[in-house]
């Protein structure tokens, strides 16, 4: 996928086409659950190569890293897996390495790792009955959502912190990144339909939150550049169907009538007067 995109990036500036070209991630932050732990910290910093760094060293250092090799071989070895990695790809991964003009980060949720010693088993929470989901990756670790932060129907923890943490990684460790968009952030809820609107509270203070660390960010140096929230309307789930909404718009899908919700209000302020409120 990477070698493909770094072609793609470098026929777009090789043939001279307007606009700008880049990269878009979900880009989920990793935490040990017991960070006194090694094998805690083993299983986030796996947990984090599979997920963020077999992604962002592709795209910015054009080769993986040292540490990035050996916990992917180490994932392979337990799960009896190969990878085929070719010199010509590693060449055309370099070409394109500052060529991107932008990174898209797609962040909902943080995860925190725990050491686990069995066998792999994922089962998603497509519903939102909280607490139906389960990750475990043999040779990884498990997810152990700890008690102290809040967390959606959908299991999806609630963690702004994550996003400021993700952005200031990128910053340090792939200096030759240009800019950041966040391409994607709300949040998913259980809207109730009242007098003709949503009072979704819950959501307002979502965005909120993760604005001001993104404002955080920027004050520390990063270059964040844009953000698009998630999303406009109520919309069909890949994952979820009709279960989860995610809109500033309430739709009907019966009628395909919309209903502007609170968050839509206060995101129309926000807009106008760029203050966080």
């Amino acid at each position: 996928m990477m070698v493909s995109h770094a072609r793609a990036v470098k026929l777009f500036k090789d043939k001279g086409y307007k606009g700008e070209i880049g990269v878009v991630h979900a880009l989920p932050t990793k935490y040990p659950l017991d960070p006194d732990n090694p094998a805690d910290v083993r299983a986030a910093e796996l947990e984090d190569i599979i997920h963020n760094k077999f992604i962002l060293d592709a795209t910015y250092l054009g080769r993986y890293s040292e540490e990035t090799m050996e916990g992917v071989n180490h994932i392979l070895a337990v799960n009896g897996g190969s990878l085929d990695l070719r010199e010509e790809d590693f060449a055309v991964l370099e070409a394109a390495k500052d060529l991107n003009d932008f990174l898209g980060i797609n962040y909902y949720m943080s995860d925190w790792m725990q050491a686990f010693d069995g066998e792999t088993e994922i089962i998603h929470n497509g519903k939102g009955e909280k607490g139906s989901s389960k990750y475990q990756i043999k040779g990884v670790g498990r997810r152990v959502a700890p008690d102290y932060v809040p967390r959606t129907d959908w299991d999806w923890i609630i963690y702004p912190q994550g996003l400021y943490d993700q952005i200031m990684r990128v910053k340090k460790d792939y200096p030759n990144y240009k800019k950041i968009y966040i391409t994607e952030n709300g949040l998913g809820y259980k809207d109730e339909f009242v007098d003709g609107t949503v009072y979704d509270d819950g959501r307002i203070d979502y965005v909120k939150k993760h604005m001001e660390v993104i404002a955080d960010a920027i004050s520390d140096g990063a270059n964040v550049k844009g953000y698009f929230i998630w999303s406009l309307m109520d919309v069909f789930s890949w994952s979820n169907g009709y279960e989860k909404r995610y809109g500033l718009f309430y739709v009907d899908f019966e009628t395909q009538e919309r209903y502007p919700k609170k968050s839509a209000h206060w995101y129309k302020k926000l807009a106008e007067t760029q203050l966080i409120d």
